[in-house]
């Protein structure tokens, strides 16, 4: 069956989120009284993917659900937003992944997850030749095991895709795994963990993308409020925050991963292309997204 060209596959994670809007968020020991609770999709892959397809991509999601009610929202709310889900994985006797997000009155957040069938994805699930027909990118996080993350990287190369990772949540990475990679996206406590130089400024998230570019072809540093930088070779650009009044950061550098790639798949210029995402995470960030 003909594919759409431009496609992306996106591996990665798929959450049920019960997001909670409190005052602050709790020390420890303290019990704190919120105003407002909801669910919400989440993951920071199925989150990418969706940000994907709303930029008119299509969207192919490669991850695992259990066989509980969490699942089929997830699975819902992927086919409500345009994402293709035949390599979603439902798993007898396995819960879905979950997360608990407690958002403050200054809109910043905290959460935790529990990956549940995220950690079950098979390999198998990345063989597919239908899987990989007509696609330019491959997106990937850290939500996952860094083992599916490499067979999908191969499989990538293999069909002469390029290889997009959100190195979020932190952990370390093996070489062999960042060998493969050929755009790195990066926030500043990452990009710092990777390079070694801290982060604070827009000028500082220039430096760190030229530092980070001696290793991958494209090196995009976040910078909060400050803005974003990137280096590709000798095209760079570095460009500041859009003002605006900050709602919730909950989910932002998803929906910047899934317009920047969306973008690039469209075959837009990386400068524009990170101009749009950059727009594109700001207002996500004006807005509280149920």
């Amino acid at each position: 069956m003909q594919k759409t060209p431009g496609a992306v596959v996106v591996v990665g994670s798929l959450h049920y989120d019960i997001f909670v809007e409190a005052p602050h968020r709790p020390a420890p020991g303290e019990t704190v009284t919120g105003h407002r609770w909801h669910p919400k999709f989440g993951g920071k892959g199925g989150n990418q993917a969706v940000a994907i397809a709303a930029e008119g991509r299509e969207a192919r999601m490669v991850s695992a659900v259990g066989d509980d009610d969490f699942g089929t929202f997830l699975l819902e709310r992927l086919s409500e937003k345009g994402v293709l889900t035949d390599h979603v994985a439902r798993l007898p006797g396995t819960r879905s992944g979950m997360s608990v997000a407690v958002s403050d009155a200054s809109g910043d957040y905290g959460a935790v997850i529990v990956s549940g069938a995220n950690l079950e994805i098979a390999e198998q699930a990345l063989a597919a030749d239908a899987l990989w027909e007509g696609a330019t990118h491959l997106v990937l996080q850290n939500e996952v095991r860094e083992e599916i993350n490499i067979a999908a990287a191969r499989a990538a190369r293999a069909h002469g895709i390029a290889v997009c990772l959100n190195a979020a949540p932190w952990r370390a990475m093996s070489a062999g795994f960042l060998d493969l990679v050929d755009i790195l996206v990066v926030n500043a406590l990452e990009a710092e963990s990777l390079c070694g130089m801290a982060v604070s400024s827009l000028d500082s998230a220039a430096a760190a993308a030229e530092i980070l570019s001696a290793r991958f072809p494209c090196a995009v540093v976040t910078a909060g409020g400050d803005g974003v930088a990137f280096q590709c070779g000798q095209d760079r650009a570095a460009l500041p925050a859009e003002k605006v009044e900050l709602v919730s950061t909950h989910g932002a550098g998803d929906c910047f991963i899934g317009a920047l790639v969306g973008q690039l798949a469209a075959g837009t210029n990386f400068t524009m292309a990170l101009d749009h995402a950059n727009r594109a995470a700001a207002q996500h960030v004006s807005q509280l997204i149920a």
